[in-house]
């Protein structure tokens, strides 16, 4: 049987060109949203691992690099979110209710990045009471 390594452009094709750095196959998908993908690597049997945000330098936007590892081999497929809403927050769809391993990554990111996950409501991990979700600083108990 041959790799998984070997057979990544025909067994994903959502659009894009792969590329193998930094020990994983990477994948910016052109036809494909967070959820198609999902669903994707969970009928080929795939572990989800995380999702990376990186706010963008210009500040436009923020970039989610979703990690998935399959038959020992990690694939990373990125997505970037320049669109805020009117409430100013970015919005980006949930894998919540495909990969329960995603709940606490999206409710990180919506804390941090102020990511609205759609078809999910994310319950606070770190804000104290009265803060909103965007980076806070941490208040000194008085």
């Amino acid at each position: 049987m041959t790799p998984i390594a070997e057979r990544i452009p025909e067994t994903f094709d959502f659009g894009g060109t792969w590329e193998e750095k930094s020990g994983s196959w990477w994948l910016v998908p052109e036809a494909a949203g967070p959820r198609d993908v999902a669903r994707a690597m969970l009928a080929h049997g795939a572990r989800f691992i995380t999702i990376t945000a990186t706010e963008l330098a210009d500040g436009g936007g923020v970039r989610m690099d979703y990690h998935w590892d399959l038959d020992g081999t990690v694939l990373t497929f990125t997505f970037t979110i320049r669109d805020k809403t009117a409430e100013s927050v970015y919005t980006a769809e949930s894998i919540y209710d495909l990969s329960e391993a995603a709940n606490w990554i999206e409710r990180e990111i919506h804390e941090y990045f102020v990511v609205e996950f759609t078809g999910r409501e994310c319950e606070p991990l770190f804000l104290r009471a009265g803060q909103t979700p965007g980076v806070n600083l941490r208040e000194e108990d008085e």
